[in-house]
């Protein structure tokens, strides 16, 4: 058994209590890590607030990054020592995960919610011996250490900041993965954001990366949408003021080719759908509160659009991390500006700011980590 401090969430609402816990040995399969930063993300706070229901209490925290401290007995990929990105749970033996296809694996909302393993073990417990959820998108990494399957661990190189490396784990491969994976548009494309956060604010940077033209994003917030600009975007839209779809529309002349919409807002699914022109395609990838419904027109779609669903980023994390390095390499990633760091014992002051929109991405640092 591995004891470790974790910030626990017990109440929907309610401030998170920082208490010590014990993890499980890993398994075969397991490795254990040593979070060294942890970013932020709003399905924590869904989580915590039960628009996803997990069971709590729960440990969350799915941008997690690492040394590896221990490895389970059929680990291969990587070794105590090495630094790692954790990410997303999906089984890795079904069919879809067979083919590669892990975003789609049938068995990912079990894994990632389920607050147990598989198979229905827990992987940890409070200092009283009383379960608590764990494995939360693969990780529960709001804590010292952290219990992942090998299949969730990405090796990094020594010289990437553990603020940096965090986010690539969820937000920052969201949104540039919706764009390098799935949409995969061509210079000539238009490209409209809605939401002007991590996730978003990566999809611009990705757009910029593959060179399009037209790079639109839609906000409530000006200083978000200042940033879009720095970071790549050529038009944006404060929604606040004005409906976005026609400006959009005069934009683009009758409308967009790619839309991501990445705020999760449920009034911005319809718009973000509207704005689509003649063969164009919507990615949805903001989390709403479970069981949202989202009304659209029958006809619009009818002609020739289409809407689809991308869950982190659409590849495999492997891969898609490899080109989030590649991409920060040539200097087109600078997560830095989408970053601010807290100690690991601030996490209130971190989602306050994140909430108030003064801060998009808040990372996590464990105090070993400088």
């Amino acid at each position: 058994m591995v004891k470790s401090l974790a910030a626990i969430a017990r109440t929907p609402h309610e401030a998170m209590s920082y208490e010590e816990i014990v993890l499980d040995e890993p398994r075969p399969d397991e490795v254990l890590v040593e979070v060294m930063a942890a970013g932020i993300c709003h399905t924590d706070l869904a989580a915590r607030d039960q628009y996803i229901p997990i069971p709590l209490p729960a440990v969350l925290g799915h941008e997690g990054a690492g040394i590896v401290r221990a490895v389970g007995s059929a680990v291969t990929t990587v070794e105590p020592g090495d630094r790692v990105v954790l990410s997303q749970a999906f089984c890795g033996s079904c069919a879809r995960c067979a083919s590669g296809d892990v975003t789609a694996c049938p068995n990912s909302l079990m894994l990632g919610f389920g607050g147990v393993r598989g198979d229905g073990s827990p992987t940890l417990a409070d200092n009283s011996g009383r379960p608590v959820s764990g494995g939360f998108l693969g990780q529960s990494s709001f804590a010292q250490y952290a219990l992942a399957r090998e299949a969730n661990v990405v090796a990094i190189p020594e010289t990437l900041p553990w603020a940096i490396a965090a986010p690539l784990g969820c937000g920052v491969q969201t949104g540039a993965g919706t764009v390098l994976n799935a949409l995969k548009p061509d210079p000539a494309h238009s490209v409209v954001v809605f939401g002007a956060g991590t996730v978003g604010l990566s999809a611009v940077m990705a757009a910029k990366y593959l060179g399009c033209q037209t790079v639109i994003v839609v906000d409530l917030q000006p200083a978000r949408l200042a940033l879009a600009q720095e970071l790549g975007a050529t038009h944006v839209v404060d929604a606040s003021a004005s409906d976005p779809v026609p400006l959009i529309a005069e934009i683009t002349s009758g409308g967009a080719d790619f839309v991501i919409e990445a705020s999760g807002a449920p009034t911005a699914g319809p718009a973000a759908v509207a704005s689509l022109g003649v063969r164009g395609t919507c990615a949805l990838v903001g989390a709403p509160p479970f069981g949202t419904k989202l009304e659209l027109d029958w006809i619009n779609i009818v002609s020739s659009r289409t809407v689809r669903g991308v869950v982190f980023g659409g590849g495999h994390p492997a891969d898609t991390i490899a080109a989030l390095l590649e991409m920060r390499s040539s200097g087109a990633l600078p997560v830095e500006r989408l970053v601010r760091t807290y100690p690991f014992d601030a996490i209130d002051k971190a989602i306050a700011d994140m909430e108030s929109g003064s801060t998009v991405k808040p990372v996590l640092l464990a105090p070993a980590a400088g």
